[in-house]
């Protein structure tokens, strides 16, 4: 049997390695959409000789138990989203973690970024600083899955809102622009677009 392994934010995004190694019969994980397994009848290539077919799963932790070949969506070994993972089963799992609240998490906040502050004035080395920068996105974790649990945003949104502020501020990200922005009009533009901001939050 064969093993497939979506990844649940683009399930139907499958896996070139698997195109061609589809065979029937396949059966599907309780997660798997019922409109998506509809279109595994046109990626069924052959029926396997084993009979033992083809699972298709969206559970980003199955690795198979060695006997069989696992296929996974590239995506799902993105670091981001493991750390994002990893930070969902600590909140599920972890006592300390499950009472946190924003405000709680507040003096972490303090104390990480002051001491990447401090370990940048100190003139630390790369990987020291790459450290405290992991602890400081252990805070923006641990804050956007808090968000998560009430249904308010969750990391992507977060993603998602920086994004919107550089297209809003920093146009020339996103036009097709290739040569140095002048620092007169970035401010420029920085200024304009957070304006812009203002005036359409205004009711």
């Amino acid at each position: 049997m064969t093993i497939l392994v979506l990844d649940p934010r683009w399930p139907e995004m499958i896996p070139r390695r698997a195109l061609g190694r589809i065979l029937a019969p396949v059966e599907f994980a309780p997660e798997v959409p019922i409109s998506l397994r509809w279109d595994f009848d046109e990626l069924i290539t052959a029926k396997d000789p084993s009979g033992t077919g083809t699972f298709v799963t969206m559970d980003p932790d199955e690795r198979g138990d060695g006997t069989r070949e696992v296929i996974r969506a590239t995506s799902l070994d993105d670091p981001v989203d493991t750390a994002r993972r990893v930070m969902h089963a600590a909140r599920s799992l972890g006592e300390w973690e499950a009472a946190q609240t924003h405000e709680s998490l507040l003096p972490y906040l303090e104390e990480e970024s002051r001491e990447f502050t401090e370990a940048v004035r100190a003139g630390a080395s790369d990987e020291e600083l790459k450290k405290e920068l992991g602890d400081v996105f252990l805070q923006v974790l641990f804050h956007a899955e808090i968000a998560s649990r009430r249904s308010a945003f969750d990391l992507s949104q977060v993603a998602q809102s920086f994004v919107d502020k550089m297209r809003s501020r920093a146009p020339y990200l996103f036009d097709g622009t290739t040569e140095m922005v002048e620092k007169s009009r970035q401010d420029e533009l920085w200024a304009l677009g957070k304006q812009n901001e203002r005036t359409r939050a205004r009711p």
